[in-house]
């Protein structure tokens, strides 16, 4: 049950949004230039990171959200992202997806720099300055997205086709409209 009241029916930060558009035109700024603007990583690489960050935070709305945004935008779709998530170790990805992955979750486990390692690991798999920083800010503001969505306890979606329903409108539209 959420810590306040959500009265518009919608779950995760998507009733948030709702509750709050003063809040969410910035947030949903911030997710279009970070997940959508043009970049040298895909959009669907860069929701695969979303998705990850937000699986090892245990944020089960974000994950599974992200998750549908980025196999809707990846060649492999689900399966990919499954196996990301299972372990990306293991994933079918390239060397560089699975480098960033790794700088992702060093932002995820602790407040300090990405380590040389993890850096030197990216670089050597073909990733530039853009896709580390990118990699980091993507990482960083997931984990914001993330605690906003579980500090307040916000319900899950009963539907189980909600994700992709999102996915087709975030995938068209993008995330400004506060979605």
């Amino acid at each position: 049950m959420p810590h306040i009241a959500i009265d518009n029916g919608l779950p995760g930060i998507s009733g948030l949004l709702a509750l709050r558009p003063d809040t969410a035109a910035p947030l949903g700024q911030l997710a279009d230039a970070l997940l959508r603007a043009p970049a040298p990583m895909s959009r669907g690489e860069r929701e695969l990171v979303a998705a990850y960050v937000s699986h090892l935070n245990g944020t089960r709305f974000c994950t599974g959200a992200h998750g549908a945004f980025a196999a809707a935008q990846l060649d492999e779709g689900d399966d990919v992202v499954k196996a990301v998530l299972a372990d990306p170790a293991t994933a079918p990805l390239t060397d560089r997806m699975r480098a960033l992955l790794r700088i992702a979750a060093e932002v995820q486990g602790r407040v300090g720099p990405v380590s040389h390692e993890a850096v030197a690991a990216a670089r050597a798999a073909g990733a530039g300055d853009t896709e580390i920083h990118d990699t980091v800010l993507i990482a960083a503001a997931f984990c914001m997205y993330n605690r906003y969505v579980d500090g307040l306890a916000t319900d899950l979606p009963e539907d189980p086709g909600y994700y992709a329903e999102g996915a087709k409108r975030i995938v068209g539209s993008g995330y400004g409209r506060g979605n």
